[in-house]
């Protein structure tokens, strides 16, 4: 998979690509990311992106044709299966739409910034928009971050134990059960003794039903998203 994130500041990207599982597959030839400064692709001395609203009002805003150059080029070289921008107003983030992502081989990600893109750049050049959240960031790039981990997390390869990812929350609308290590007893605080009974069939059970009890109480409504 390819992975081009496009950023006004893609030094915000640097470290998380640089460190731990996101590293590994990198390093190991699964994935490939790829950060584009957007100031790469001005017209102006100046590196111009932004510029005042038309109509007036607090903020400034991405200009189009920057986007549209960065987007053009990476678009003559390769075919992208979706063009994203992060956005607190594009469909909420959701595994379902992680493990479709995952499936892809290439992906262009814009951040916005400042107040947000032109709206010609959503009306023409992007093919979804995603959202981490109900809330506000200074940039998308923190967006980006968090939907490029958990879309390559996913990919054959990059965890060491491929089943790990098929059992977190989310994947089956249902939050993951109580999890335990050694040692078994600490400070008089014990592990649940169905867990080293070595009974795996009365231990997966036991795990759906957790998995059922702290969803039910923490968040009911994925359960009535079945």
């Amino acid at each position: 998979m390819r992975i081009d994130i496009i950023s006004v500041v893609p030094e915000l990207l640097e470290s998380p690509f640089n460190a731990s599982i996101l590293k590994r597959a990198i390093d190991k030839g699964i994935v490939e990311i790829h950060l584009h400064n957007l100031r790469d692709y001005t017209a102006n001395n100046y590196k111009q992106v932004d510029d005042y609203q038309f109509g007036g009002g607090a903020g400034m805003v991405l200009m189009i044709e920057p986007i549209d150059k960065c987007i053009s080029k990476l678009k003559a070289e390769r075919d992208y299966d979706e063009i994203i921008y992060m956005t607190p107003d594009g469909e909420q983030m959701k595994q379902s739409m992680v493990n479709t992502l995952s499936l892809k081989k290439n992906l262009i990600i814009l951040c916005g910034h400042y107040k947000g893109v032109d709206e010609r750049v959503r009306q023409h050049f992007i093919t979804k928009e995603i959202s981490i959240g109900d809330y506000v960031l200074s940039g998308g790039e923190l967006g980006a971050a968090v939907l490029a981990d958990a879309i390559i997390r996913l990919i054959p390869g990059v965890l060491g134990n491929e089943t790990s990812a098929l059992t977190d929350s989310f994947q089956d609308q249902l939050l993951a059960p109580p999890i335990y290590t050694r040692p078994a007893e600490y400070k008089g605080w014990k592990v649940p003794e169905i867990l080293t009974s070595g009974n795996f069939g009365k231990i997966e059970d036991w795990r759906d039903e957790q998995s059922y009890q702290r969803t039910k109480a923490r968040r009911p409504d994925l359960l009535d998203e079945e």
